[in-house]
């Protein structure tokens, strides 16, 4: 997977100059939605087929401040995947490297009914897809 790049807007940052908090959970949806589009399975397909992955819990570690323009390079990683709970983790670094964020984000899968749905059965190639890349420990 390609690292997917961000650069910080002036409207992003705060009074101090600094990158808001709550621009960091917007990023880490741009570079999910472009981890999929990566896999195959845009969030326009995923819907075209009646799919909603509503997030059920998201995680922001702050490591080192960002301002206008920094450019942000987040990584998206696979932690957990069986099935039904998605969990997926956000490596964020400025172009010197530092660390910026560390993140991570729950999700589920669910019809548009709102009822559960069990990708390994339901959608084998997108599990395949996401479960080839789940983290091995180092």
């Amino acid at each position: 997977m390609q690292k997917y790049t961000h650069t910080v807007k002036y409207y992003e940052t705060d009074r101090m100059g600094f990158t808001h908090h709550s621009n960091y959970v917007r990023w880490m949806e741009e570079a999910r939605i472009d981890m999929m589009d990566q896999l195959g399975w845009s969030y326009k397909k995923f819907e075209d087929e009646g799919l909603i992955s509503p997030v059920t819990s998201v995680k922001c570690r702050f490591r080192h401040t960002t301002t206008f323009p920094d450019v942000v390079n987040i990584e998206v990683l696979v932690e957990e995947f069986r099935g039904i709970k998605l969990k997926l983790k956000y490596i964020m670094t400025n172009e010197n490297g530092d660390l910026v964020c560390e993140a991570s984000s729950e999700h589920c899968f669910l019809d548009a009914k709102g009822n559960l749905v069990k990708i390994k059965y339901d959608y084998p190639e997108f599990y395949k897809a996401l479960n080839d890349l789940i983290r091995k420990p180092d």
